[in-house]
């Protein structure tokens, strides 16, 4: 990846995403001829941005894909690699994502159609009526989502601004995250009100940046010298049910579902479990996100997770270190990088090269990866001889 950048402050999208690419077929001691098919993720961007990224590599006359898959792009198109390669269809596949953001909050960027998140709107509006005016789309629903954990569990909601302290406490270690100054909880609550529990100190900022990440079999890594000590032990996706729109909890509205069926499939496919794992790369956009995440993933049982925020069970020292890299409130949050930005911190945690980030006895890597609309994302990884 990229060092991310506030908006204003990168290159265009082509060249940050060629020079990420460029990057990860470095590190993989391969040559950009040796990739048979790219499948390139954005959010914002026209058609065929993929392309014109990639083409400062070469024209190789490869296949290249374009993904949008709202917050979870990057890890789509993972997913999409993994899957070419896992069928036979190709050896050698490259997952791009980039992405060129406006300061500001999320906005729907057509006006004069179906909005994707309609269905979701009704929903969010029934439960807990109309959001006011100026208030981020986003920060409706997963503070909502927040505020309906605070209700059933009676618990504190100023243990969401803890995980903005521990987010920067992480970043600090970490050249390619944009916030790496230390906050305090107080600081962290006095900050100007978004909605529900939030404060602008627990929303992820608008980012621009890319990263990417090379997909190979063992056969190809094999005949070409290449090294495979990190694998995808197992990865799912997951869309919306049901239970999304049914069930009337705002948690389930922003995807707590999803993710508790994604990881439920990879645990089951890779013979482990939550208690396996010393290192999590999860989808932090709010903090309210983070902590329901704790316990969809399975880190912790439902109902405990204050409890494992207090103890540091998510941090250095506890039981599984939550987004060593700072995550998305403090790495920052480019849409369509972000999930193959998270693949590089796991890799080089499974590699021993995170250098101050370091977790201790890494075996196994979790991934999650979030976009409303809707689509989640769940990845292990595990590292092997090779």
């Amino acid at each position: 990846m990229i060092p991310f950048t506030k908006p204003g402050k990168s290159d265009s999208y082509d060249l940050m995403g060629a020079s990420a690419a460029r990057r990860a077929l470095e590190d993989a001691g391969i040559s950009y001829e040796q990739v048979q098919q790219a499948f390139v993720g954005y959010v914002y961007g026209d058609s065929t941005s993929g392309q014109k990224a990639l083409y400062h590599l070469g024209q190789t006359g490869i296949p290249v894909v374009n993904v949008n898959n709202n917050c979870s792009t990057g890890s789509s198109a993972l997913w999409l690699a993994r899957q070419a390669v896992a069928s036979g269809a190709a050896d050698c596949v490259l997952a791009l994502g980039f992405e060129q953001m406006n300061p500001g909050a999320l906005t729907a960027m057509y006006t004069d159609r179906p909005d994707v998140l309609g269905a979701f709107a009704d929903v969010r509006d029934q439960v807990q009526g109309m959001p006011g005016d100026g208030v981020p789309m986003a920060a409706t629903y997963f503070g909502g989502a927040g505020t309906a954990y605070v209700e059933e569990f009676g618990i504190d909601p100023a243990v969401f601004a803890r995980i903005s302290v521990k987010s920067r406490k992480h970043a600090a270690n970490n050249p390619y995250a944009v916030f790496r100054d230390q906050v305090t909880v107080e600081e962290v609550l006095s900050a100007p009100h978004i909605f529900g529990p939030l404060t602008r100190l627990q929303c992820c900022p608008p980012t621009c940046g890319a990263a990417a990440a090379v997909v190979c079999s063992p056969e190809f890594a094999k005949r070409h010298g290449l090294r495979s000590d990190v694998v995808i032990a197992a990865q799912a996706m997951t869309t919306d049910t049901d239970s999304t729109f049914k069930s009337g909890d705002m948690r389930k509205l922003i995807g707590y579902d999803m993710a508790v069926e994604a990881a439920g499939r990879v645990y089951e496919a890779a013979g482990v479990g939550p208690e396996d794992i010393r290192v999590v790369e999860l989808h932090d956009c709010f903090t309210t996100n983070e902590f329901l995440t704790y316990e969809s993933l399975g880190l912790t049982p439902v109902g405990t997770a204050e409890r494992f925020v207090m103890d540091g069970d998510n941090t250095y020292g506890g039981r599984v270190v939550t987004n060593p890299s700072g995550g998305l409130l403090s790495k920052g949050h480019p849409l369509g990088a972000t999930g193959l930005a998270q693949c590089a911190e796991l890799v080089w945690q499974l590699r021993g090269e995170a250098g101050n980030r370091q977790v201790e006895d890494v075996g196994f890597a979790l991934q999650h990866n979030l976009g409303l609309g809707g689509a989640c994302v769940v990845t292990l990884y595990a590292k092997v001889d090779g």
